[in-house]
């Protein structure tokens, strides 16, 4: 387990140090173009969830972040001691993804985003390290739930009481 508090806690830390970054001097990253009509660093701020939906939602946001946290640091033990790896990986980035998210919605009231990229003319909905980490980690876990099924009932076949 140590190995996953770390990932989270450096993720998260990741998150809110590149948050930091660009948000102490916006105006120096009011829309710096990285790779021409691909790739931007954009501040823009956002008091909803993705794609701002229920945007002003600030206490339920807040709430449904902490108890989406708690759960998933519950699942996370139990999941852990079951030797299903890859779900325990897809976890850790939701929850630090999910933590870097609380820590602005908390602190500021608002999420903090800033990576901005045009896919095929298509301005994608800016975001941050946090949104990667709970996007990543949720591809995981559909992955792991195709994956791993197929260890827990072998398990059972060995194991009947289990």
């Amino acid at each position: 387990m140590l190995v996953y508090w770390i990932l989270i806690v450096g993720l998260t830390l990741l998150d809110q140090l590149t948050k930091y970054l660009i948000f102490a001097n916006p105006s120096a990253f009011a829309n710096v173009e990285v790779i021409p009509g691909f790739f931007y660093i954009t501040c823009v701020t956002n008091t909803g969830a993705a794609w701002s939906m229920l945007a002003g939602k600030r206490l339920f946001l807040t709430l449904l972040s902490a108890v989406a946290v708690i759960g998933m640091l519950y699942v996370l033990q139990r999941i852990h001691r079951k030797g299903q790896r890859l779900s325990c990986i897809a976890l850790t980035l939701m929850i630090a993804g999910a933590i870097g998210n609380l820590i602005d919605r908390l602190a500021l009231g608002y999420v903090r985003d800033f990576l901005n990229f045009y896919i095929f003319g298509y301005d994608f909905p800016v975001f941050n390290v946090a949104d990667i980490c709970l996007s990543v980690g949720v591809c995981l876990l559909i992955l792991a739930s195709f994956l791993e099924p197929e260890q827990s009932a072998s398990r059972k076949k060995e194991n009947p009481d289990a």
